[in-house]
């Protein structure tokens, strides 16, 4: 039987796994920063501050996750993005991103940016299929391992 799958946003039961996915890839590439802990310790400071955290639910479990962070009133940043390994292929990367840009075009964005890393070649294209570029990097929010930053343009 196939799995039932949704994206949903963000409930306060989500906030382990919203925490988990992400401890996991960071810790497997990297290491876990405080400006990640901060966003552990309170994921729901992302939704006060206009932003918003969409989960992919697969059969009732939380398989992937993402934050849109407001930077400003036009610019969102999107962030945490993570996939269970396991469920990785299944086009949950796409779901999100998706959700994550109506979420920005319907708040007046004009632009979404994110922060990478050159390490992460998969994620890298999933964000370019979606129409990031490549642009300089301005700053990094505080994490050691950016090396990379796109932006996709939402409207002039």
């Amino acid at each position: 039987m196939p799995a039932t799958v949704e994206v949903v946003t963000f409930r306060p039961e989500l906030a382990a796994a919203f925490e988990s996915l992400n401890r996991a890839w960071i810790e497997r590439y990297f290491v876990v920063e405080a400006a990640d802990l901060e966003a552990f310790r309170d994921p729901e400071a992302i939704i006060r501050n206009g932003g918003a955290i969409f989960f992919v639910i697969e059969d009732q479990v939380a398989a992937g996750t993402c934050a849109m962070l407001r930077l400003a009133p036009e610019r969102y940043e999107l962030a945490k993005m993570a996939v269970r390994p396991e469920s990785q292929g299944r086009g949950y990367g796409d779901r999100l991103i998706e959700s994550a840009v109506a979420f920005a075009r319907e708040a007046g964005a004009r632009t979404i940016m994110l922060e990478s890393n050159s390490r992460l070649a998969p994620a890298l294209c999933l964000y370019e299929k979606h129409g990031f570029r490549h642009v300089p990097i301005e700053h990094a929010h505080g994490y050691a391992r950016v090396d990379v930053q796109m932006e996709l343009a939402l409207r002039p």
